[in-house]
């Protein structure tokens, strides 16, 4: 197994100290509500989400403009329409944090759907490796979980700056998964590849300048892509596949889909590449484009230090 740069988080003493009060108390009420009823939940994430949508934040004008840039011929009312819905969906995934991170395996396993696990099985008879792109849809937590028991991941995520917040997002996260990596060991999640450990990686936020071209994302025909991706991708015997998750419209659960392995992929061509990662991401967000996580700014680099932000 690959050495973990993120070490283990233990429990410390000073999680007891005043700093950490109201997140125990955020943590304490996340818990207890996991336990009610799932359509319960999914109602109060919603009524919560609509209640975040009214107050209004930074978070939701960036959201607007995200939806803006990237559908800058749909109708504004459709625009405010799917504004609306996801933060509708932001409330619940709120709330499935808590059912990722605590609910019993039977509780998780009945809620889940997994389709394309063949594909996977095929390549790795075949003797190939295996890396799974992702995107950041709003029910990752619980997906993540869902899917690891249906088959274990090695997952590259950043940690959470709060420790108290990163001790329960750890094993929360790594309950039905091998292990996890933070966001700098690239070493060892090419020897996790190597060694024939299922690697997941999400490409579509903006990570900065640094290891990154630019290139189309929808109507924005200069966004900051990382090319770290190919990284990976490119090692050897190694097969390219598209997870795609869902939360059901009925309340029913959850569907998670993998993909056949992207044809002739990756090239040698950095552009090409990573035009054709962010063409698959758009195809996968089209689908529920309110389940997808439009909080983050994804157009923050611009191509020139100089240039005007998006977001003013």
């Amino acid at each position: 197994m690959s050495k973990n740069k993120v070490l283990q988080p233990n429990f410390k003493l000073s999680f007891l100290l005043p700093k950490y009060w109201l997140t125990w108390i955020g943590v304490l009420i996340m818990y207890s509500i996991s336990w009610l009823p799932y359509k319960f939940q999914i109602f109060l994430g919603r009524q919560l989400g609509k209640l975040l949508f009214k107050i209004g934040s930074s978070r939701k004008k960036v959201a607007a403009r995200n939806i803006e840039l990237c559908f800058p011929e749909m109708p504004e009312t459709e625009r405010e329409e799917l504004l609306r819905k996801n933060f509708e969906s932001t409330g619940i995934a709120l709330l499935e944090t808590g059912m990722g991170w605590w609910w019993p395996d039977w509780r998780i396993k009945r809620k889940f759907t997994v389709t394309g696990l063949e594909h996977i099985e095929k390549a790795k008879a075949d003797g190939h490796h295996v890396f799974i792109l992702a995107m950041h849809y709003l029910c990752a937590e619980i997906i993540g979980r869902g899917f690891g028991h249906s088959h274990p991941l090695v997952i590259f995520y950043r940690p959470h700056n709060n420790q108290l917040m990163e001790f329960f997002q750890f094993r929360g996260r790594g309950r039905s998964n091998k292990y996890m990596l933070g966001k700098k060991d690239v070493k060892g999640l090419i020897k996790a590849i190597r060694t024939g450990e299922s690697s997941l990686y999400l490409p579509d936020q903006d990570y900065g300048r640094n290891r990154s071209v630019f290139v189309p994302f929808f109507d924005v025909k200069e966004t900051a892509t990382t090319t770290g991706t190919l990284i990976f991708a490119r090692q050897p015997k190694t097969k390219t596949f598209m997870l795609i998750p869902q939360r059901k419209d009925d309340g029913s659960g959850y569907t998670v889909e993998i993909t056949p392995a992207l044809d002739n992929f990756p090239s040698e061509d950095d552009i090409e590449d990573t035009t054709r990662i962010n063409q698959e991401v758009e195809k996968v967000i089209l689908r529920k484009p309110e389940q997808y996580m439009w909080l983050h700014r994804r157009f923050k680099t611009r191509p020139n230090e100089n240039d005007a932000s998006l977001y003013k």
